[in-house]
């Protein structure tokens, strides 16, 4: 018989919960497991999300999620009546919801605020050391934090539940994305308009928000030429920003068979992005958002990873290979580049023969 915290919350009491992820996109998509876990454990419930607005299609249409909230980050460059006016309309929809639980999944300090004004009986948070009185006094329950970073954020998030009595299944622990009709009619547009079959392409995504994630655009060019020698049919995309297409643009220009080449650099939406890539047969990235949204469709994952931690943030249950250099032992160090450089040699040295390996051991398992 497994034990449970003396001061477990018996979810038959509770009527709604407020889940609360104040993040980027893939940290949103890895709280997924979350809601799937609270509706089995509580089907009567009316479970809630809280996010930024740019992050709201990680989890809309997740069946276990009943409204997702928004909180846009444009408000803080707004005036000073129309914010206070956008903050009062988001409050009064959260109060009048009267939620029992708040579950707040980071360090952003309006989960302690949140837990205080909307009268919960019960507010979770992670248990940081270095937050003031206030935030401590802010939850009924606070998380026990691992000593070392060897746990996946999807576990992190889970320990949420954990700490209130509630142990999420194998099945319930999957990531959950779901791009919707009309993201998956534009992905079959896709195929055909391309002349691509379903699982007979690569879909390889070489770009992150932040450079010093980024292998060099001579190896990635190197890569897609011998995959596109090889016979495969490769599709490249791109975030909708200058630094991404940039990026995609420095890559294809670099590679000798660039007219053999997909581009859809900037054409996809998240939720089109992730009906897309539920076609391919291998992703191949860095750590990123789209390197999650591939996991989430079960596309086997090649990801490669230089200064953040695959153990925190790699491929979640999905057949995958982390490619990372052996030879720093100083990764994950978590800067931007070494020494703050933007550049981290853990990335730019390693070689292609590496990374091919790595896709012929996944494609040799999946096939």
């Amino acid at each position: 018989m497994l034990t449970v915290p003396a001061d477990r919350i018996d979810l038959a009491a509770v009527k709604r919960v407020l889940v609360v992820k104040l993040r980027h996109h893939g940290d949103v998509l890895l709280t997924s497991p979350v809601f799937s876990t609270l509706k089995t454990h509580a089907p009567h419930a009316h479970i809630d999300a809280l996010v930024y607005g740019d992050t709201r299609d990680m989890l809309t249409l997740h069946p276990s999620i009943s409204e997702v909230h928004c909180i846009d980050r444009a408000w803080k460059n707004a005036g000073a009546l129309t914010r206070l006016a956008a903050e009062w309309q988001l409050f009064s929809r959260l109060r009048d919801r009267r939620y029992d639980l708040l579950i707040h999944l980071s360090e952003h300090p309006r989960g302690a605020w949140l837990a205080r004004s909307l009268g919960c009986r019960f507010s979770v948070a992670p248990g940081y050391a270095s937050k003031p009185k206030f935030w401590k006094r802010s939850f009924t329950h606070r998380i026990a934090l691992p000593k070392n970073a060897l746990r996946h954020m999807v576990d992190w998030n889970l320990d949420a539940l954990r700490r209130i009595g509630v142990q999420p299944s194998v099945e319930d622990r999957r990531l959950v994305l779901v791009p919707g009709a009309e993201a998956d009619a534009r992905a079959v547009a896709l195929l055909e308009a391309h002349g691509l079959k379903e699982r007979d392409f690569v879909h390889i995504h070489p770009a992150s928000r932040w450079q010093f994630k980024c292998w060099p655009v001579e190896r990635m060019a190197a890569l897609i030429d011998t995959l596109i020698g090889r016979g495969e049919r490769v599709v490249l995309t791109a975030a909708p920003t200058d630094e991404e297409r940039k990026l995609l643009s420095a890559i294809i220009e670099r590679s000798s068979l660039r007219e053999r080449i997909v581009d859809l650099s900037g054409q996809l939406s998240l939720k089109e992005l992730a009906a897309f890539t539920r076609q391919a047969k291998l992703f191949i990235g860095v750590d990123s958002a789209p390197m999650h949204i591939a996991a989430a469709m079960q596309t086997p994952v090649v990801a490669l990873f230089g200064p953040s931690g695959d153990a925190e943030w790699g491929p979640w249950a999905v057949p995958h290979r982390v490619v990372s250099s052996l030879a720093y032992r100083c990764r994950p160090c978590g800067n931007d580049g070494c020494g703050g450089g933007k550049v981290s040699e853990c990335l730019t040295t390693l070689p292609e023969s590496k990374v091919l390996a790595a896709i012929d051991a996944l494609l040799a398992e999946t096939r």
